[in-house]
Protein backbone atom coordinates (compact mmCIF):
# COMPACT_ATOMS: atom_id res chain seq x y z
CA UNK A 1 0.00 0.00 0.00
CA UNK A 2 3.02 2.33 -0.18
CA UNK A 3 2.60 3.89 -3.62
CA UNK A 4 -1.31 3.60 -2.95
CA UNK A 5 -0.94 5.43 0.02
CA UNK A 6 1.60 8.23 -0.76
CA UNK A 7 -0.40 9.03 -4.26
CA UNK A 8 -3.15 8.57 -2.71
CA UNK A 9 -2.58 11.36 -0.21
CA UNK A 10 -1.47 14.07 -2.66
CA UNK A 11 -4.46 13.37 -5.04
CA UNK A 12 -6.83 13.72 -1.57
CA UNK A 13 -5.57 17.02 -1.00
CA UNK A 14 -6.04 17.77 -5.02
CA UNK A 15 -9.04 16.26 -4.99
CA UNK A 16 -10.55 18.21 -1.17
CA UNK A 17 -8.73 21.32 -2.64
CA UNK A 18 -11.17 21.28 -5.74
CA UNK A 19 -13.49 20.55 -3.70
CA UNK A 20 -13.06 23.65 -1.60
CA UNK A 21 -12.82 26.04 -4.75
CA UNK A 22 -15.93 23.84 -6.04
CA UNK A 23 -17.99 24.80 -2.69
CA UNK A 24 -17.30 28.19 -3.09
CA UNK A 25 -18.18 28.24 -6.76
CA UNK A 26 -21.57 26.28 -5.58
CA UNK A 27 -22.41 28.12 -2.83
CA UNK A 28 -21.88 32.01 -3.11
CA UNK A 29 -20.28 32.77 -6.45
CA UNK A 30 -22.75 30.71 -9.41
CA UNK A 31 -26.07 31.79 -8.11
CA UNK A 32 -24.62 35.31 -7.61
CA UNK A 33 -23.09 36.05 -10.50
CA UNK A 34 -24.85 33.51 -13.18
CA UNK A 35 -28.29 33.27 -11.68
CA UNK A 36 -30.15 29.85 -10.98
CA UNK A 37 -31.46 29.67 -14.43
CA UNK A 38 -28.14 29.85 -16.37
CA UNK A 39 -26.33 27.47 -13.11
CA UNK A 40 -28.90 25.13 -13.84
CA UNK A 41 -28.07 25.66 -17.90
CA UNK A 42 -24.78 25.04 -17.17
CA UNK A 43 -25.52 22.06 -14.80
CA UNK A 44 -27.83 20.05 -17.41
CA UNK A 45 -25.15 21.29 -20.57
CA UNK A 46 -22.59 19.46 -17.94
CA UNK A 47 -24.07 16.51 -16.72
CA UNK A 48 -25.71 15.42 -20.54
CA UNK A 49 -22.24 15.49 -21.59
CA UNK A 50 -21.00 13.09 -18.90
CA UNK A 51 -23.74 10.99 -20.31
CA UNK A 52 -22.94 10.47 -23.76
CA UNK A 53 -18.77 10.91 -22.89
CA UNK A 54 -18.66 7.15 -22.05
CA UNK A 55 -19.87 6.23 -25.44
CA UNK A 56 -17.53 8.56 -27.42
CA UNK A 57 -15.04 7.21 -24.93
CA UNK A 58 -15.68 3.44 -26.63
CA UNK A 59 -14.68 2.32 -22.97
CA UNK A 60 -10.52 2.81 -23.59
CA UNK A 61 -10.18 4.36 -20.63
CA UNK A 62 -11.15 1.14 -18.64
CA UNK A 63 -9.29 -0.91 -21.37
CA UNK A 64 -5.83 0.58 -20.94
CA UNK A 65 -5.72 -0.23 -17.36
CA UNK A 66 -7.16 -3.96 -18.32
CA UNK A 67 -4.92 -4.73 -20.33
CA UNK A 68 -1.58 -2.03 -20.88
CA UNK A 69 0.61 -3.84 -18.08
CA UNK A 70 -0.08 -7.62 -19.73
CA UNK A 71 1.90 -6.80 -22.58
CA UNK A 72 5.73 -7.66 -22.10
CA UNK A 73 7.38 -6.10 -25.23
CA UNK A 74 7.24 -2.88 -26.36
CA UNK A 75 6.03 -3.48 -29.79
CA UNK A 76 2.90 -4.94 -28.55
CA UNK A 77 2.82 -1.90 -26.49
CA UNK A 78 2.74 0.51 -28.85
CA UNK A 79 0.39 -1.42 -31.09
CA UNK A 80 -1.80 -1.71 -28.76
CA UNK A 81 -1.82 2.26 -27.71
CA UNK A 82 -2.06 3.12 -31.57
CA UNK A 83 -5.29 0.96 -31.90
CA UNK A 84 -7.08 2.64 -28.90
CA UNK A 85 -5.98 6.10 -29.86
CA UNK A 86 -8.00 5.90 -32.41
CA UNK A 87 -11.01 3.98 -31.53
CA UNK A 88 -12.80 7.04 -29.98
CA UNK A 89 -13.03 8.35 -33.13
CA UNK A 90 -15.33 6.03 -34.59
CA UNK A 91 -18.02 6.54 -32.47
CA UNK A 92 -16.84 10.93 -31.92
CA UNK A 93 -17.33 11.62 -35.66
CA UNK A 94 -21.03 9.92 -36.59
CA UNK A 95 -22.35 11.43 -33.37
CA UNK A 96 -20.93 14.90 -34.53
CA UNK A 97 -22.10 14.15 -38.17
CA UNK A 98 -26.14 13.38 -36.64
CA UNK A 99 -25.93 16.42 -34.07
CA UNK A 100 -28.42 18.61 -35.28
CA UNK A 101 -30.87 15.42 -34.27
CA UNK A 102 -29.77 15.20 -31.07
CA UNK A 103 -30.52 19.08 -30.69
CA UNK A 104 -34.03 18.73 -32.02
CA UNK A 105 -34.79 16.26 -29.19
CA UNK A 106 -33.32 17.91 -26.67
CA UNK A 107 -35.02 21.26 -27.56
CA UNK A 108 -38.53 18.73 -27.74
CA UNK A 109 -37.66 17.50 -24.30
CA UNK A 110 -36.99 21.02 -22.34
CA UNK A 111 -40.10 22.36 -24.17
CA UNK A 112 -42.55 20.16 -21.75
CA UNK A 113 -41.54 22.51 -18.69
CA UNK A 114 -43.57 25.71 -18.41
CA UNK A 115 -40.76 26.91 -17.97
CA UNK A 116 -39.99 30.12 -20.62
CA UNK A 117 -36.23 29.68 -19.31
CA UNK A 118 -35.73 26.48 -20.58
CA UNK A 119 -35.51 27.68 -24.56
CA UNK A 120 -31.87 29.69 -23.36
CA UNK A 121 -30.44 25.96 -24.22
CA UNK A 122 -31.51 26.51 -27.94
CA UNK A 123 -27.69 27.91 -28.57
CA UNK A 124 -25.86 25.97 -26.20
CA UNK A 125 -26.20 22.40 -27.02
CA UNK A 126 -23.49 22.02 -29.44
CA UNK A 127 -21.55 22.47 -25.97
CA UNK A 128 -22.35 18.94 -24.72
CA UNK A 129 -20.86 17.49 -27.81
CA UNK A 130 -17.61 19.64 -27.56
CA UNK A 131 -17.26 18.95 -23.70
CA UNK A 132 -18.32 14.97 -24.08
CA UNK A 133 -15.27 14.41 -26.70
CA UNK A 134 -13.20 17.12 -24.74
CA UNK A 135 -14.17 14.50 -21.69
CA UNK A 136 -13.60 11.12 -23.44
CA UNK A 137 -9.54 11.58 -24.90
CA UNK A 138 -9.03 13.25 -21.31
CA UNK A 139 -9.70 9.68 -19.70
CA UNK A 140 -7.85 8.02 -22.18
CA UNK A 141 -4.64 10.16 -21.87
CA UNK A 142 -5.36 10.10 -18.21
CA UNK A 143 -5.52 6.00 -17.88
CA UNK A 144 -2.47 6.50 -20.42
CA UNK A 145 -0.59 8.47 -17.29
CA UNK A 146 -2.00 6.09 -14.60
CA UNK A 147 -0.77 2.47 -16.17
CA UNK A 148 2.87 4.16 -15.51
CA UNK A 149 1.48 4.80 -12.42
CA UNK A 150 1.59 8.52 -12.53
CA UNK A 151 -2.04 10.14 -11.43
CA UNK A 152 -1.26 12.90 -9.81
CA UNK A 153 -0.70 15.85 -12.80
CA UNK A 154 -3.66 13.94 -14.35
CA UNK A 155 -5.85 14.50 -11.11
CA UNK A 156 -4.28 17.88 -10.83
CA UNK A 157 -6.10 18.85 -14.24
CA UNK A 158 -9.16 16.42 -13.44
CA UNK A 159 -10.22 17.24 -9.92
CA UNK A 160 -8.58 20.75 -10.04
CA UNK A 161 -8.23 22.79 -13.29
CA UNK A 162 -12.55 22.58 -13.62
CA UNK A 163 -12.76 24.38 -10.96
CA UNK A 164 -10.63 26.95 -11.11
CA UNK A 165 -11.68 27.51 -14.57
CA UNK A 166 -15.54 28.05 -13.18
CA UNK A 167 -13.98 30.54 -10.84
CA UNK A 168 -11.88 32.27 -12.96
CA UNK A 169 -15.14 32.83 -15.61
CA UNK A 170 -17.43 33.61 -12.89
CA UNK A 171 -15.43 36.27 -11.60
CA UNK A 172 -14.99 37.19 -15.13
CA UNK A 173 -18.47 37.51 -15.52
CA UNK A 174 -19.14 39.71 -12.25
CA UNK A 175 -16.66 41.92 -13.70
CA UNK A 176 -18.11 42.33 -17.43
CA UNK A 177 -15.32 41.02 -18.45
CA UNK A 178 -17.32 38.27 -20.48
CA UNK A 179 -21.68 37.48 -20.67
CA UNK A 180 -23.72 35.25 -18.72
CA UNK A 181 -23.97 33.85 -22.18
CA UNK A 182 -20.53 33.75 -23.20
CA UNK A 183 -19.47 31.69 -20.07
CA UNK A 184 -20.44 27.85 -21.42
CA UNK A 185 -18.48 28.90 -24.79
CA UNK A 186 -15.40 29.66 -22.58
CA UNK A 187 -15.65 26.66 -20.81
CA UNK A 188 -15.57 24.58 -23.41
CA UNK A 189 -12.29 25.89 -24.46
CA UNK A 190 -10.98 25.18 -21.39
CA UNK A 191 -12.09 21.24 -21.47
CA UNK A 192 -10.18 21.17 -24.99
CA UNK A 193 -7.29 23.31 -23.18
CA UNK A 194 -7.08 20.57 -20.87
CA UNK A 195 -7.64 17.41 -22.88
CA UNK A 196 -4.22 18.98 -24.65
CA UNK A 197 -2.45 19.08 -21.94
CA UNK A 198 -3.21 15.39 -20.89
CA UNK A 199 -2.06 14.12 -23.84
CA UNK A 200 1.31 16.16 -24.00
CA UNK A 201 1.53 14.66 -20.72
CA UNK A 202 0.52 11.11 -21.12
CA UNK A 203 3.18 11.42 -24.13
CA UNK A 204 6.16 12.90 -22.29
CA UNK A 205 5.36 9.74 -20.02
CA UNK A 206 5.11 7.14 -22.21
CA UNK A 207 5.45 7.55 -26.52
CA UNK A 208 4.22 4.56 -28.71
CA UNK A 209 6.27 4.15 -32.21
CA UNK A 210 3.47 4.62 -34.83
CA UNK A 211 2.53 1.69 -36.86
CA UNK A 212 -0.37 0.34 -38.69
CA UNK A 213 -0.36 -3.03 -36.97
CA UNK A 214 -2.40 -4.85 -34.62
CA UNK A 215 -2.25 -6.12 -31.31
CA UNK A 216 -2.31 -10.30 -30.73
CA UNK A 217 -5.02 -10.10 -28.87
CA UNK A 218 -6.92 -7.98 -30.71
CA UNK A 219 -10.36 -9.62 -30.58
CA UNK A 220 -10.56 -9.49 -26.47
CA UNK A 221 -9.24 -5.73 -26.60
CA UNK A 222 -12.23 -5.27 -29.05
CA UNK A 223 -15.18 -7.40 -26.69
CA UNK A 224 -13.69 -6.29 -23.93
CA UNK A 225 -13.85 -2.52 -24.91
CA UNK A 226 -17.70 -3.54 -26.54
CA UNK A 227 -18.31 -4.69 -22.93
CA UNK A 228 -17.38 -1.94 -20.92
CA UNK A 229 -18.38 0.81 -22.93
CA UNK A 230 -21.92 -0.07 -22.70
CA UNK A 231 -21.36 -0.60 -18.92
CA UNK A 232 -19.72 2.42 -18.54
CA UNK A 233 -22.71 3.96 -20.49
CA UNK A 234 -25.12 2.78 -18.03
CA UNK A 235 -22.88 3.98 -14.43
CA UNK A 236 -23.23 7.48 -15.98
CA UNK A 237 -26.97 7.58 -16.30
CA UNK A 238 -26.61 6.28 -12.91
CA UNK A 239 -24.97 9.64 -11.68
CA UNK A 240 -26.30 12.33 -14.28
CA UNK A 241 -29.87 10.84 -15.04
CA UNK A 242 -31.31 13.10 -12.32
CA UNK A 243 -29.91 16.58 -13.42
CA UNK A 244 -31.38 15.42 -17.32
CA UNK A 245 -34.77 15.03 -15.95
CA UNK A 246 -35.54 17.91 -14.33
CA UNK A 247 -35.67 20.54 -16.19
CA UNK A 248 -38.07 18.73 -18.79
CA UNK A 249 -40.75 19.31 -15.55
CA UNK A 250 -39.20 21.83 -13.30
CA UNK A 251 -36.83 24.10 -15.30
CA UNK A 252 -33.24 25.12 -15.67
CA UNK A 253 -33.45 26.97 -11.34
CA UNK A 254 -34.69 23.48 -9.76
CA UNK A 255 -31.95 21.52 -11.66
CA UNK A 256 -29.34 24.03 -10.21
CA UNK A 257 -30.53 23.88 -6.32
CA UNK A 258 -30.42 19.90 -6.41
CA UNK A 259 -27.14 19.81 -8.19
CA UNK A 260 -26.23 21.66 -4.75
CA UNK A 261 -26.92 19.23 -2.62
CA UNK A 262 -25.77 16.32 -4.67
CA UNK A 263 -22.19 18.35 -4.62
CA UNK A 264 -22.54 18.69 -0.98
CA UNK A 265 -23.74 15.23 -0.10
CA UNK A 266 -20.86 13.78 -2.69
CA UNK A 267 -18.54 15.81 -0.60
CA UNK A 268 -17.45 12.47 1.37
CA UNK A 269 -16.32 11.06 -1.94
CA UNK A 270 -12.63 12.79 -2.48
CA UNK A 271 -10.69 9.72 -0.48
CA UNK A 272 -12.48 6.85 -3.36
CA UNK A 273 -11.29 8.59 -6.33
CA UNK A 274 -8.26 9.50 -4.57
CA UNK A 275 -7.50 6.01 -3.92
CA UNK A 276 -9.06 4.91 -6.73
CA UNK A 277 -7.00 6.22 -9.56
CA UNK A 278 -3.68 4.34 -8.29
CA UNK A 279 -5.72 1.36 -7.26
CA UNK A 280 -7.10 0.26 -10.55
CA UNK A 281 -3.72 -0.32 -12.25
CA UNK A 282 -1.86 -1.89 -9.20
CA UNK A 283 -5.12 -4.40 -8.98
CA UNK A 284 -4.93 -5.35 -12.44
CA UNK A 285 -1.49 -5.90 -12.52
CA UNK A 286 -1.76 -8.00 -9.39
CA UNK A 287 -4.86 -9.83 -11.66
CA UNK A 288 -2.65 -10.34 -14.89
CA UNK A 289 0.29 -11.85 -12.36
CA UNK A 290 -2.26 -14.32 -10.60
CA UNK A 291 -1.24 -12.50 -7.18
CA UNK A 292 -4.66 -12.90 -5.53
CA UNK A 293 -3.24 -12.81 -1.97
CA UNK A 294 -2.13 -9.07 -3.04
CA UNK A 295 -5.66 -8.40 -4.70
CA UNK A 296 -7.64 -9.28 -1.61
CA UNK A 297 -5.15 -7.17 0.77
CA UNK A 298 -5.55 -4.26 -1.32
CA UNK A 299 -9.54 -5.14 -1.19
CA UNK A 300 -9.53 -5.07 2.37
CA UNK A 301 -7.31 -2.16 3.31
CA UNK A 302 -8.96 0.05 0.74
CA UNK A 303 -12.34 -0.70 1.93
CA UNK A 304 -11.58 0.32 6.05
CA UNK A 305 -9.64 3.21 5.22
CA UNK A 306 -11.84 4.54 2.43
CA UNK A 307 -14.77 4.09 5.04
CA UNK A 308 -13.15 5.58 7.97
CA UNK A 309 -11.82 8.53 6.07
CA UNK A 310 -15.35 8.60 4.02
CA UNK A 311 -17.12 8.21 7.64
CA UNK A 312 -15.47 11.43 9.34
CA UNK A 313 -17.11 13.42 6.02
CA UNK A 314 -20.11 11.93 6.04
CA UNK A 315 -20.56 13.41 9.99
CA UNK A 316 -19.47 16.56 9.04
CA UNK A 317 -21.35 16.98 6.19
CA UNK A 318 -24.89 16.13 7.21
CA UNK A 319 -24.46 17.66 11.09
CA UNK A 320 -23.68 20.93 9.12
CA UNK A 321 -25.76 20.87 6.23
CA UNK A 322 -28.72 23.03 7.36
CA UNK A 323 -26.23 25.73 8.39
CA UNK A 324 -24.40 25.83 4.98
CA UNK A 325 -28.35 26.20 3.60
CA UNK A 326 -28.24 29.27 5.41
CA UNK A 327 -25.29 30.90 3.32
CA UNK A 328 -27.24 29.72 0.15
CA UNK A 329 -28.59 33.02 -1.80
CA UNK A 330 -31.45 31.72 -2.82
CA UNK A 331 -34.59 29.91 -0.11
CA UNK A 332 -34.58 27.50 -3.40
CA UNK A 333 -31.79 25.95 -1.71
CA UNK A 334 -32.64 25.15 1.56
CA UNK A 335 -34.61 22.03 2.63
CA UNK A 336 -32.21 19.59 0.40
CA UNK A 337 -31.19 18.08 4.06
CA UNK A 338 -33.00 14.78 3.02
CA UNK A 339 -30.68 15.04 -0.82
CA UNK A 340 -27.82 15.25 0.85
CA UNK A 341 -28.53 12.79 3.53
CA UNK A 342 -29.40 10.35 0.63
CA UNK A 343 -26.78 10.92 -1.55
CA UNK A 344 -23.53 10.95 0.92
CA UNK A 345 -24.96 8.09 2.57
CA UNK A 346 -24.85 6.16 -1.27
CA UNK A 347 -21.44 7.64 -1.50
CA UNK A 348 -20.16 6.10 1.44
CA UNK A 349 -21.50 2.68 0.74
CA UNK A 350 -19.89 2.48 -2.03
CA UNK A 351 -16.58 3.48 -0.25
CA UNK A 352 -17.21 0.53 1.48
CA UNK A 353 -17.07 -1.39 -1.46
CA UNK A 354 -12.81 -0.23 -1.60
CA UNK A 355 -11.48 -2.06 -4.91
CA UNK A 356 -14.54 -3.98 -5.66
CA UNK A 357 -15.26 -2.56 -9.08
CA UNK A 358 -11.20 -2.79 -9.76
CA UNK A 359 -11.60 -6.28 -9.35
CA UNK A 360 -14.65 -7.11 -11.31
CA UNK A 361 -13.38 -5.11 -14.37
CA UNK A 362 -10.02 -6.68 -14.66
CA UNK A 363 -10.93 -10.11 -13.91
CA UNK A 364 -11.73 -13.21 -16.33
CA UNK A 365 -15.56 -12.31 -14.84
CA UNK A 366 -15.58 -8.51 -16.16
CA UNK A 367 -18.87 -9.64 -18.40
CA UNK A 368 -21.06 -9.68 -15.52
CA UNK A 369 -20.82 -5.22 -15.75
CA UNK A 370 -22.57 -4.80 -18.81
CA UNK A 371 -26.01 -6.99 -16.83
CA UNK A 372 -25.02 -4.61 -13.66
CA UNK A 373 -24.61 -1.06 -15.35
CA UNK A 374 -27.59 -1.98 -17.48
CA UNK A 375 -29.64 -3.01 -14.34
CA UNK A 376 -28.40 -0.10 -12.96
CA UNK A 377 -29.22 2.35 -15.91
CA UNK A 378 -32.85 0.60 -15.97
CA UNK A 379 -33.11 0.45 -11.85
CA UNK A 380 -32.61 4.04 -11.40
CA UNK A 381 -34.63 5.05 -14.89
CA UNK A 382 -37.59 3.73 -14.04
CA UNK A 383 -37.66 5.02 -10.34
CA UNK A 384 -36.76 7.82 -11.13
CA UNK A 385 -39.92 8.06 -13.44
CA UNK A 386 -42.29 6.45 -10.59
CA UNK A 387 -40.86 8.54 -7.58
CA UNK A 388 -40.38 12.29 -9.47
CA UNK A 389 -43.47 12.41 -11.87
CA UNK A 390 -45.58 9.52 -10.53
CA UNK A 391 -45.43 10.06 -6.84
CA UNK A 392 -44.28 13.62 -7.35
CA UNK A 393 -41.83 13.38 -5.01
CA UNK A 394 -39.84 15.66 -5.98
CA UNK A 395 -36.07 15.94 -5.77
CA UNK A 396 -36.17 13.75 -2.36
CA UNK A 397 -37.54 10.64 -5.47
CA UNK A 398 -34.84 11.12 -7.44
CA UNK A 399 -32.31 10.97 -4.45
CA UNK A 400 -33.79 8.14 -3.09
CA UNK A 401 -33.99 6.27 -6.57
CA UNK A 402 -30.17 6.88 -6.63
CA UNK A 403 -29.94 5.02 -2.94
CA UNK A 404 -31.73 2.06 -3.09
CA UNK A 405 -30.38 1.18 -6.83
CA UNK A 406 -26.61 2.15 -5.27
CA UNK A 407 -27.72 -0.11 -2.51
CA UNK A 408 -28.97 -2.79 -4.81
CA UNK A 409 -26.30 -3.65 -7.35
CA UNK A 410 -23.48 -2.57 -4.68
CA UNK A 411 -24.80 -5.87 -2.54
CA UNK A 412 -24.88 -7.73 -5.50
CA UNK A 413 -21.30 -6.92 -6.33
CA UNK A 414 -20.26 -7.80 -3.02
CA UNK A 415 -21.90 -11.07 -3.21
CA UNK A 416 -20.39 -12.01 -6.69
CA UNK A 417 -16.93 -11.30 -5.58
CA UNK A 418 -17.31 -13.55 -2.39
CA UNK A 419 -18.60 -15.80 -4.63
CA UNK A 420 -16.58 -16.30 -7.45
CA UNK A 421 -13.11 -15.07 -6.31
CA UNK A 422 -13.74 -16.17 -2.26
CA UNK A 423 -12.64 -13.11 -1.32
CA UNK A 424 -14.97 -9.97 0.91
CA UNK A 425 -13.57 -6.37 2.20
CA UNK A 426 -15.07 -6.87 5.80
CA UNK A 427 -13.49 -7.78 9.08
CA UNK A 428 -14.73 -7.27 12.76
CA UNK A 429 -13.52 -3.86 12.47
CA UNK A 430 -15.76 -2.29 9.68
CA UNK A 431 -18.75 -2.96 11.91
CA UNK A 432 -17.13 -0.94 14.34
CA UNK A 433 -16.26 1.75 12.22
CA UNK A 434 -20.16 1.66 10.60
CA UNK A 435 -21.49 2.02 14.38
CA UNK A 436 -19.08 5.04 15.40
CA UNK A 437 -20.50 6.44 12.36
CA UNK A 438 -23.77 6.63 13.00
CA UNK A 439 -23.33 6.77 16.88
CA UNK A 440 -21.21 10.21 16.16
CA UNK A 441 -23.94 11.39 13.29
CA UNK A 442 -26.84 10.94 15.75
CA UNK A 443 -24.92 12.99 18.71
CA UNK A 444 -24.11 15.57 16.77
CA UNK A 445 -27.05 15.89 14.09
CA UNK A 446 -29.70 17.31 16.44
CA UNK A 447 -27.97 20.72 17.91
CA UNK A 448 -25.98 23.63 17.04
CA UNK A 449 -23.93 26.27 19.25
CA UNK A 450 -26.53 29.33 20.19
CA UNK A 451 -24.65 32.04 17.76
CA UNK A 452 -26.46 35.55 17.87
CA UNK A 453 -27.13 36.24 13.80
CA UNK A 454 -24.32 38.02 12.24
CA UNK A 455 -23.60 39.52 8.84
CA UNK A 456 -20.86 40.78 7.11
CA UNK A 457 -21.06 42.89 3.64
CA UNK A 458 -24.43 41.48 3.52
CA UNK A 459 -23.22 37.55 3.99
CA UNK A 460 -24.37 36.01 6.64
CA UNK A 461 -21.22 34.67 8.80
CA UNK A 462 -23.28 32.96 11.74
CA UNK A 463 -23.77 30.20 10.52
CA UNK A 464 -20.17 29.69 8.93
CA UNK A 465 -19.00 30.05 12.97
CA UNK A 466 -21.43 27.18 14.08
CA UNK A 467 -19.84 25.49 11.29
CA UNK A 468 -16.54 25.78 12.35
CA UNK A 469 -17.09 25.39 16.42
CA UNK A 470 -19.01 21.72 15.41
CA UNK A 471 -16.20 20.77 13.14
CA UNK A 472 -13.66 21.52 15.85
CA UNK A 473 -15.32 19.52 18.31
CA UNK A 474 -16.16 16.45 16.14
CA UNK A 475 -12.53 15.99 14.20
CA UNK A 476 -10.96 15.62 17.35
CA UNK A 477 -13.69 12.97 19.00
CA UNK A 478 -13.53 10.92 15.63
CA UNK A 479 -9.71 10.79 15.18
CA UNK A 480 -9.21 9.88 19.28
CA UNK A 481 -12.00 6.85 18.80
CA UNK A 482 -10.65 5.15 15.77
CA UNK A 483 -6.79 5.70 16.89
CA UNK A 484 -7.31 4.16 20.19
CA UNK A 485 -9.37 1.34 18.56
CA UNK A 486 -6.71 0.68 16.14
CA UNK A 487 -9.11 0.34 13.28
CA UNK A 488 -7.00 0.81 10.40
CA UNK A 489 -2.99 0.18 11.05
CA UNK A 490 -1.79 2.26 7.86
CA UNK A 491 -4.15 5.62 9.50
CA UNK A 492 -2.31 4.60 12.51
CA UNK A 493 0.99 4.69 11.26
CA UNK A 494 0.87 7.87 9.35
CA UNK A 495 -1.01 9.51 12.16
CA UNK A 496 2.22 8.57 14.57
CA UNK A 497 4.73 10.16 11.51
CA UNK A 498 3.08 13.21 11.88
CA UNK A 499 2.42 13.59 15.25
Amino acid sequence: MGIVLKQSLKNTLVIYLGFIIGGVNTVYLYDRFLTSEYYGLATYVFAASNLIMPIIAFGIHFTIVKFFSSYTSKIEKDKFLNLVLFLPLFIALPVGFLWDSVHDLIMNYVSKSNSKDNLIIENYTIYIYIIAVCCAYFEVFYSWAKVQLQSVFGNVLKELYNRVAVMSLLFAVSFDVITKQEFLFYMALAYVLRSILMMLYAFKLYIPKFSFGLPSNFKEVLKYTSYILLAGSAGAIVLDIDKVMIPGKEGFAMAAYYSVAVFIGSFIEAPSRAMTQILQPLTSKSINENNSKEVESLYKKSSINLLLIGGLFFILVNTNVSELFKIMPSDGYAGGEKVVLMISSAKLFLMLLGSNGAIINNSKFYRIVLPIGLGMALGVYFLNDYFYYNLNLSTDGLALATLIITFFFGGFKLWFVQNKLKMNPFTFKTIIMIFIIVLLYFIFNFWNFSIPEMSLLNFSIHPIINIVLKSILIIPIYIFIVYKLKISTQFNGLLNRFV
